[in-house]
């Protein structure tokens, strides 16, 4: 019997697990990510804490060693105001918040004595749960909760797991540290995964692996080409994979080869599900000025433009960056425009990029796509930079 043959979708899945183009990579120890995380839920007792940028694949590792039925998933955004920890998941999994229960006794062969008993669910309930069925916690986006909440749910979390309650918490690295990583009750009872960045090669291996199942050639220099711009995300570089082949139809096609001439096409397409209008709008804009006109440059595109609206422009130059410095910031703006004897100095560049991290932070995060920090400005979510190079 011949096996089905595989479609796009089915190889290339951004937002799904990607059973075809998974690639199983070392933590820099040298031990595979997967073996980390199998030790840890091994290991009774522990919280597991894995940390890494945004769209790096935590959630996929999960998916990988974890089987479906044994994981509860739940978001750091269900406790952003402030709820009942163990009543959010106790609706994860069905239990009911209260009750009763009939107990009944056989006094005689014509006798039956019945008791019932009400009762409220409660966190031990819970936990039994989770050990009777071999389930586990899969605590994602943990910076979404409120601080408030993290600070209660550490607490939470550092009970439970002392009675085989397993749990695994997936945040950023940026706002991951003070609630659960600096907290001394949970010295000496944390698992800790960092993952790493993607590198060009390991990114590669997505396109090579996807396209092959697909009995479609491409080549190192084309694979490496869309692994720079996935921007060190296998998320998007399935997105990239597959927008590639929608634009050549290669489920009903004739495709045999992947050629440079449909790239900057299929950045293009890719971008078309990717909607940071409204971020770009507000850190281009800058805050309102207080009736001061803003200097403006010209641009060797012939455009007039404010600081804001370059140091933006200046992120989405080559090569692309995920971190950038001011220097390297102010040299990005110093190219993009006409007049090298008007060139705005460090000091107004830093002060832009304060202004940008100022705006963001009193907004909600999907406005969060930056943050400025330890003298570098770092770019956390790479479909917006990808965006800014490929979307306007």
């Amino acid at each position: 019997m011949c096996s089905q043959k595989l479609i796009s979708s089915d190889v290339f899945r951004p937002c799904n697990f990607p059973e075809h183009t998974y690639i199983t990579r070392e933590s820099k120890d040298g031990i595979d990510y997967e073996q980390r995380l199998k030790l840890a839920l091994n290991i009774s007792g522990t919280l597991i804490s894995i940390i890494g940028a945004s769209k790096m694949g935590k959630t996929v590792l999960c998916e990988k060693v974890i089987p479906l039925e044994r994981q509860v998933n739940v978001s750091g955004a269900d406790f952003s105001n402030g709820e009942d920890f163990w009543h959010v998941i106790s609706q994860k999994v069905g239990l009911p918040l209260g009750g009763q229960i009939t107990e009944k006794k056989q006094i005689s062969d014509t006798e039956q004595h019945s008791k019932t008993e009400m009762f409220t669910l409660t966190k031990d309930r819970v936990i039994k749960y989770f050990v009777d069925n071999n389930k586990v916690l899969i605590l994602d986006d943990f910076h979404y909760a409120s601080d408030e909440s993290q600070k209660s749910i550490a607490s939470h979390l550092k009970d439970a797991i002392r009675r085989d309650f397993r749990a695994i918490i997936i945040s950023l690295p940026h706002r991951a540290d003070a609630p659960i990583r600096k907290n001394a009750d949970l010295v000496g009872r944390l698992s800790l995964i960092d993952i790493e960045t993607w590198k060009i090669s390991e990114l590669k291996e997505i396109a090579i692996k996807g396209f092959n199942e697909l009995d479609i050639k491409i080549s190192e220099d084309i694979a490496n080409d869309i692994a720079v711009e996935s921007l060190t995300s296998p998320q998007l570089m399935q997105y990239i994979c597959l927008s590639i082949c929608t634009l050549l139809d290669t489920d009903n096609g004739e495709t045999k080869e992947i050629t440079s001439d449909i790239l900057e096409k299929a950045y293009k397409f890719t971008t078309s599900n990717l909607d940071y209008r409204d971020v770009l709008t507000l850190i281009s804009r800058g805050p309102l000025s207080k009736g001061k006109k803003r200097s403006k440059f010209t641009t060797k595109s012939g455009e007039e433009m404010d600081l804001y609206q370059l140091v933006v422009e200046s992120l989405a130059e080559n090569p692309p960056l995920m971190g950038l410095t001011i220097d390297d910031i102010k040299d990005r703006v110093n190219k993009l425009i006409t007049d090298t004897n008007n060139n705005p100095d460090r000091q107004k560049v830093k002060n832009t990029v304060t202004q940008i991290q100022k705006l963001i932070n009193d907004k909600d995060d999907i406005y969060k796509v930056l943050e400025w920090k330890d003298e570098m400005i770092y770019i956390i979510d790479p479909l917006f930079l990808f965006y800014l190079r490929w979307g306007r």
